[in-house]
């Protein structure tokens, strides 16, 4: 999630409006059935800052699944179904944990985007624990050299299929593509390909557009999930749009625009116009899958729509709201989905990232909330 220079989502809120529906359905407002601890990002907490979420359900009892979740400088953490905390793993020094996958059953992959790297964890189905299987040196995912990582264009967001790890660079459009390798236990990786998405677009008049940011700062991507039965990849482009990409082909379009996307903006990237966008207000985030269903994060105006996995056509849009014993979600950045029945969750769990959470003890406070997809009202 960009946080510098983003566009000012009040003024974006005014001049391209808030819908209150999608899909001609009104946003159906869910509660969530349980959270994690408040993270607090200040020097008492670790500087613990909740982004990205990943689910591991147990091979052999369901009800020992397992949530993961990146803490930003504050590590991972590991919680269980109910929301409690079994296991936090520090960044180290330098280091800054973004996105979090789970493949090849249990094997967790993250970024690393302090050190511009991929670091990888085993989980022990028997005792829950995480153990690193990093190799001793893994290599610089997109820096030539340490003093480049220094510059922060890192490894930032992440989506996984099998032995594949698709990395997203920050302050830039570019994608690569990394092979997961073993070690002899331990696991590495190495870059194939990269791709670069526009920064550049030309709108319905003819004219030139590019979103608002920092100098030398392009768009960006971070929420990105594979749809392995179509073998597509889903990327969000923080202030442009939702991306389907052909892992074969690496033809691409546009699923939505954000709705500011071809808006105009002063020095202070506060919107002056209209955009010519959808209906996500940027930034767009937290992109999973659930079955037939697509699913990613509005967190400019704190909604979820959900599109048809196979014909990316809109179906609903939902919210979560506060509800008798836990609050609601604002400005979600990551999400993940599963659709295996759970305790509690017979038809399946979302996990999404809540960017402000409440009661926050006076200090910044975020967490992960757990949604019972029943609540949803979504076929499985």
């Amino acid at each position: 999630m960009r946080r510098t220079l983003a566009f000012t989502i009040a003024g974006a809120l005014l001049v391209a409006g808030s819908p209150a529906h999608a899909g001609g359905h009104p946003d159906r407002p869910v509660t969530a059935s349980a959270e994690t601890p408040a993270l607090f990002d200040d020097e008492a907490g670790g500087d613990a800052d909740a982004d990205d979420p990943a689910i591991w359900v147990h091979p052999g009892d369901r009800g020992r699944s397992l949530i993961v979740g990146t803490a930003k400088n504050g590590g991972l953490r590991v919680y269980d179904l109910a929301g409690r905390e079994l296991q936090s793993i520090p960044a180290g020094d330098g280091g800054r944990f973004n996105n979090v996958d789970i493949t090849r059953g249990n094997l967790v992959v993250l970024t690393d985007r302090g050190r511009d790297q991929l670091r990888f964890f085993r989980i022990n189905p028997r005792t829950l624990r995480l153990t690193d299987v990093t190799v001793a040196h893994p290599p610089l995912l997109f820096s030539k050299d340490e003093e480049e990582v220094e510059g922060q264009a890192t490894g930032y967001g992440l989506a996984t299929y099998g032995n594949l790890a698709v990395v997203s660079r920050r302050h830039t459009t570019r994608l690569g593509f990394f092979e997961i390798r073993d070690h002899g236990g331990q696991v590495s990786y190495v870059r194939r390909e990269t791709l670069d998405l526009p920064r550049t677009f030309t709108l319905k008049d003819g004219s030139s557009w590019t979103p608002c940011g920092d100098p030398g700062e392009d768009p960006q991507v971070e929420g990105m999930v594979v749809d392995a039965k179509a073998r597509v990849l889903y990327a969000a482009q923080e202030d442009v749009g939702l991306w389907r990409i052909d892992l074969r082909t690496k033809k691409k379009h546009v699923v939505e625009y954000v709705a500011e996307f071809g808006a105009p903006y002063d020095a202070d990237c506060t919107l002056t116009g209209p955009g010519q966008g959808g209906r996500i207000h940027a930034d767009v985030e937290g992109a999973t899958i659930y079955e037939d269903y697509l699913l990613v994060s509005s967190q400019g105006d704190s909604r979820f729509f959900v599109y048809d996995r196979r014909t990316n056509a809109p179906i609903t849009s939902f919210a979560v709201t506060d509800g008798p014993r836990i609050d609601g979600v604002q400005h979600s950045d990551g999400s993940a989905a599963t659709s295996a029945a759970l305790p509690g969750y017979p038809r399946g769990l979302l996990v999404v990232h809540d960017g402000e959470n409440t009661p926050d003890e006076g200090r910044v406070s975020t967490n992960f909330k757990y949604v019972d997809w029943r609540r949803l009202g979504l076929r499985p």
